[in-house]
């Protein structure tokens, strides 16, 4: 069973900075992508940044050049490093795995089968 622990969450001040981490194990898939989606209350939830098995990434626009989605295999550790926060940042950040698919659905949360439980990333104005 795949288990999926983030951590790094916690409120900031507009501009800062903050570097979240998702903790991956029992995943049994040959090839997988790992993503990055974000919800805020009364909102849909949103794909933020993925990493594809093929090591190519996605973003979404609103976070383009101020996210980055890095990965660390030997500690089975996803991360997002995310700078010039905004208050429209402020979302429970979830990670979550699928067994690899290419680009399709690379940032659609239909699309993908395990989730972690979430931290909350509040950015204040």
């Amino acid at each position: 069973q795949v288990q999926l622990v983030e951590s790094g969450g916690g409120s900031v001040q507009a501009g800062g900075s903050l570097r979240l981490s998702c903790a991956v194990s029992g995943y049994t898939y040959s090839t997988y992508d790992m993503a990055w989606f974000r919800q805020a209350p009364g909102q849909e939830r949103e794909g933020v940044a993925a990493m594809l098995s093929g090591g190519n990434t996605r973003y979404a626009d609103s976070v383009k050049g101020r996210f980055t989605i890095s990965q660390d295999n030997a500690k089975n550790t996803l991360y997002l490093q995310m700078n010039s926060l905004k208050p429209e940042d402020t979302a429970m950040y979830y990670c979550a795995v699928r067994r690899s698919q290419s680009v399709i659905g690379a940032l659609a949360p239909g699309w993908y089968s395990s989730w972690g439980q979430g931290t909350q990333v509040t950015v204040s104005s």
